[in-house]
C-alpha cells in the first residue's frame, strides 16, 4: 500500500454536477452526487453512488486489478452495450482509508459507453 502525497496527490470532493450515463436507449446513472477523484496527472474521474446506478444493467465480471494507493478493483460489463461495453465500468469495493470516500462508488470508461453527459448543477 501507498500513502498519498506531495509525490502521487489524491483528492476526493463532491462533483457539483449532474452525471447520466447511456448505453444506447438504456439510462444506466442519473446522479447528483457524483465524487470528482483528481489523483496526480492522471485525468480526473468521476464516482457516481451505486444508489445512482442501475445496477440491474450491469453484470459483474471476473476481471480485478490492484492500485496501491486504491486498493483491489473489481468491474463490471454492460451487457446491453455488447462488446464494447466489457469491463466497463469499475469499482473499489474496500478501498484503502486515503480515498474511502469512494467505497460504494463506481466508475465508467467514456469510451464503453455511448454517453456520458455531465452538466453544472446550480
Amino acid at each position: 500500500m501507498k500513502l498519498p502525497g506531495s509525490d502521487h496527490p489524491i483528492s476526493v470532493e463532491l462533483s457539483h454536477s449532474r452525471v447520466v450515463v447511456r448505453v444506447g436507449d438504456i439510462e444506466i446513472v442519473n446522479s447528483t452526487n457524483a465524487l470528482i477523484l483528481r489523483e496526480a496527472s492522471y485525468p480526473p474521474v468521476l464516482y457516481i453512488p451505486r444508489r445512482d446506478a442501475d445496477m440491474s444493467r450491469l453484470t459483474r465480471s471476473d476481471l480485478s486489478t490492484y492500485c496501491p494507493y486504491k486498493g483491489d478493483c473489481s468491474y463490471y460489463s454492460i451487457p446491453a452495450g455488447g462488446p464494447k461495453s466489457v469491463n466497463a465500468v469499475w469499482t473499489y469495493e474496500r478501498p484503502y482509508a486515503a480515498v474511502a470516500e469512494i467505497q460504494g462508488h463506481l466508475a465508467f470508461y467514456r469510451d464503453r459507453v455511448d454517453s456520458m453527459k455531465i452538466a453544472a448543477v446550480s
